[in-house]
């Protein structure tokens, strides 16, 4: 639950600040590759992950 605080704080301060949103897409994408690892055979939290990290490794290459 800490780890979805400070990832919560950090898009809000992302928000007001020029963050990077290839850094915050990567971050999301780790988290919720942790969510789905810590929970086999939910298949929503598996295509959540897959998704998030298709869309960090998007926009790391812009």
């Amino acid at each position: 639950m800490d780890e979805i605080s400070a990832f919560l704080a950090d898009v809000r301060a992302s928000l007001t600040a020029d963050g990077s949103s290839a850094g915050m897409a990567a971050r999301k994408a780790n988290l919720l590759e942790r969510i789905a690892a810590a929970m086999p055979g939910d298949t929503k939290a598996t295509e959540a992950a897959r998704l998030a990290r298709a869309a960090a490794d998007e926009a790391e290459d812009r």
